[in-house]
């Protein structure tokens, strides 16, 4: 009797199994990565005005210009993911892994219509649209994912300070200098930010990429 029935009973296994399963993953809570708001930031790189802040933080509105001198403003990022960070073209130290890093996540984002770039020049004086050119060219920059921008100090300042939370304040060049940090930061189409990651860290660019995955399937389940 077992052997005239035997297929039966091992589709029937095998079915169930696959239905289990499918309910498993279902059921299974979607891993969400934190928001991060000023409070939660190591208070060197937040402007004394946000340090107390504890929620409903967002990047700030901005207007800049690109390496193909073209305006880049808060609207070139609605409704996408995208990593930021802040360097400059003659950087003789950290810059460099952390480009060689970004390109790497150029690479593996560049067909996703939904995930971009923007790096920030701290130096705007010396890296005008030419520079950034020229650096762009070099490295390989892909103009539709990624931003090289520069502009008015005192805005990329206040973006790095009070939005991105991501660089020391006043270096010895007078007011609105800025220690950039190795830091990498991902945001989402909500503006706000979802992680820190250490630029030049091999192992921090791996959890980046999973990570960017995570968020890219909260806001956009296929």
């Amino acid at each position: 009797m077992f052997f005239k029935y035997k297929r039966f009973i091992i589709f029937f296994g095998v079915v169930s199994s696959i239905i289990l399963l499918l309910f498993y993953k279902a059921l299974l809570p979607q891993k969400k990565l934190p928001v991060f708001q000023p409070a939660m930031v190591n208070y060197e790189l937040v402007d004394s005005t946000m340090q107390h802040i504890k929620k409903f933080h967002r990047i700030a509105d901005f207007e800049l210009i690109n390496q193909n001198g073209k305006t880049v403003t808060h609207e070139n990022f609605d409704g996408k993911i995208y990593v930021a960070d802040f360097f400059f073209t003659t950087c003789p130290t950290i810059c460099i892994s952390m480009t060689d890093n970004l390109l790497k996540v150029q690479k593996e984002i560049q067909n996703n219509p939904n995930i971009l770039l923007i790096s920030h020049s701290v130096t705007p004086k010396i890296d005008s649209v030419t520079q950034l050119k020229k650096y762009a060219i070099e490295k390989g920059v892909n103009d539709k994912k990624w931003h090289l921008v520069t502009g008015d100090k005192k805005e990329i300042y206040n973006l790095a300070r009070k939005s991105y939370l991501a660089v020391k304040d006043e270096g010895d060049g007078g007011p609105y200098d800025m220690i950039h940090t190795e830091n990498f930061i991902l945001v989402d189409p909500d503006k706000r930010i979802r992680g820190f990651y250490n630029g030049t860290d091999s192992k921090e660019i791996k959890r980046l990429l999973l990570e960017i995955e995570i968020l890219n399937s909260e806001y956009f389940p296929s």
